[in-house]
């Protein structure tokens, strides 16, 4: 017989292979525990080097002997503990010290920034006149649709973007007020020297969101990255509601705080 005809008489056997024992795989990577002691260590690490740029996903799953899904568990866990934080396209980075917010000081962002020997920077983005939203008309007394002026701005601490913010100012109370260098010049101190206009009293609202679109492209985030929303509403020393600030701030950029005197007894 040819040994083709006795190679089809006789097909060889198919080699069986095991699949991989799911159990011992589990067993293998990490536990929760562990993992988190390892991020932990290399975030030390990083922040002493000075750069505080953690490794790329890649390189930390393969040191780390884990998954993608349950590394990035684990990074989100530590991002929302404000331990790292995450820009788009360019990866993780160990948080700086949190910015002291004192929400009495009412201290403008520079000073505030610059009071606790911090580097503040400010980008315009954005300055035009458009119609009021209803919830900012609302907030400054006018009608739905009528017409005000809307500052849009980045602000960094120490290189770092931190802060988005829209400023909606009633045109009645500033005139002209977008032919200034909006970039370097302080809202409160141009409202004092070119207005006559002193903020008397500021009411806040304060609220955990996460960053809507524009706020996230602004401040190199990722779209729905936690956020601290704080809203203001400054008053003149009449009385008069002049603007209203939306802030969207990095969740781990600031503390905020407050010192009252208790009122009444016990």
């Amino acid at each position: 017989m040819l040994p083709a005809a006795e190679n089809a008489l006789n097909p060889v056997s198919p080699v069986s292979v095991a699949a991989p024992d799911a159990d011992a795989l589990r067993a293998s990577l990490p536990d929760e525990s562990s993992l988190r002691t390892s991020l932990l260590a290399l975030i030390a690490s990083a922040d002493r080097r000075g750069d505080r740029r953690l490794p790329a996903e890649r390189e930390m799953m393969a040191r780390l002997a884990t998954t993608r899904i349950t590394l990035r568990e684990a990074l989100v866990q530590l991002e929302a503990e404000g331990r790292i934080y995450r820009e788009n396209r360019r990866g993780w980075f160990v948080s700086p010290p949190r910015l002291r917010y004192d929400l009495l000081a009412c201290l403008p962002f520079h000073d505030m920034v610059q009071s606790q020997q911090r580097r503040a920077q400010t980008r315009l983005l954005d300055a035009e006149e458009i119609a009021a939203p209803d919830e900012v008309a609302r907030r400054l007394g006018l009608a739905s649709g009528e017409r005000l002026y809307r500052i849009t701005r980045a602000r960094l601490v120490d290189e770092r973007r931190v802060l988005y913010v829209e400023h909606h100012l009633r045109p009645d109370c500033f005139p002209g007020i977008l032919a200034f260098d909006l970039a370097r010049e302080s809202l409160t101190d141009l409202y004092r020297r070119h207005y006559g206009l002193r903020v008397a009293r500021v009411s806040y609202a304060l609220s955990t969101t996460v960053l809507p679109e524009a706020a996230a492209r602004a401040l190199n985030a990722v779209r729905g990255s936690p956020a601290q929303r704080i809203t203001r509403i400054n008053h003149d020393q009449n009385g008069r509601a002049v603007d209203c600030d939306e802030e969207y701030w990095r969740h781990d950029a600031i503390d905020l705080t407050l010192t009252a005197a208790p009122q009444g007894g016990g």
